[in-house]
């Protein structure tokens, strides 16, 4: 057990040694172990935005083996998906490479300014499937976030006392948020710290912007001089928002983009202090050998950061 995995585990002083070993399994899995940092890839695009749009691009994507494969040979620090695409190969990859069940899911056949998602799967799924974790996603911001919030606590409580990590993707939407303030650095900050009061162990926000949504935020960055002019700032005002760093965040890769693009703002990202990416379309929309060396790299700048 490395210092740093060490240090982390301290963090999380009220969880039971069997929350304690998922995390720490999560954090001594594939090319990153003991650095305290990690790689996910997710695989829920399919559920969230259809076959075609999802695996259209890369035809071996249809097959549920192909992440779990992918997720395995890049030394990824887990796989994470929902329901259906992990009993499709969870029993051929056993204790291969850790698993996160994702238990709710929303669909793009319906659109609503208010999202929800529907509980789909349960903690005995997850401990069924051998998985270290369950992911939840919340939509701080929407009309529904409130029974959201209380679905996640259920969950939460039943996951940890039966030794799995949390994993909370958190992703401001409403009707009261604009377009571009679902991602203003104010509101991302916001939706982490939520998070985390909801007890998540792992957070997981979008790379925030340098808007500012909320006039009664804007007054307090302007008034405390707090730095968001580049992407490292804003990161480290995320991390900072979730208990003073003391809590794993990592941040989304986002939409498709080119490598080098890419890169450049993993880099930012790591500087910032995050603690990881969870990447999917941007990997396994991919051909398989150029995934693979993009999360490879993904690794370096991970391991390489201080």
């Amino acid at each position: 057990m490395s210092n740093r995995v060490e240090e982390i585990l301290s963090w999380y002083g009220a969880d039971t040694p069997g929350v304690k070993t998922n995390i720490a399994r999560l954090l001594n899995t594939g090319r990153l172990a003991g650095t305290g940092k990690l790689v996910i890839l997710p695989v829920d695009q399919g559920w969230e935005h259809g076959p075609h749009r999802s695996f259209a691009k890369n035809p071996a994507g249809y097959d549920p083996r192909y992440h779990f494969e992918l997720a395995i040979e890049a030394g990824c620090n887990a796989y994470a998906a929902p329901l259906g695409a992990l009993e499709a190969a969870a029993n051929d990859y056993a204790g291969e490479i850790p698993l996160i069940l994702k238990v709710n899911n929303n669909n793009s056949l319906y659109s609503d300014k208010n999202p929800d998602q529907a509980v789909t799967a349960s903690v005995e799924d997850a401990l069924r499937l051998g998985c270290v974790g369950v992911g939840f996603t919340i939509y701080p911001g929407s009309t529904h976030s409130q029974a959201g919030y209380e679905e996640l606590r259920a969950i939460a409580a039943e996951a940890k006392q039966k030794g799995l990590v949390v994993v909370v993707w958190s992703y401001p939407r409403g009707e009261q948020l604009s377009k571009s303030g679902e991602n203003a650095v104010d509101v991302v900050s916001y939706a982490a710290h939520i998070a985390a009061q909801l007890g998540a162990h792992i957070i997981k926000v979008k790379p925030p912007t340098a808007n500012l949504e909320q006039d009664a935020a804007r007054k307090v960055y302007e008034e405390f001089g707090r730095p968001i002019g580049t992407l490292k700032d804003r990161i480290a005002d995320v991390v900072q928002s979730t208990f003073a760093g003391r809590r794993i965040v990592i941040f989304s890769g986002g939409e498709a983009k080119g490598n080098e693009q890419l890169l450049a703002e993993v880099k930012e990202i790591a500087a910032g202090g995050a603690f990881g990416s969870i990447m999917g379309r941007n990997a396994f929309q991919r051909p398989k050998a150029e995934a693979l060396q993009l999360l490879k790299s993904v690794q370096d700048i991970y391991r390489a950061a201080k």
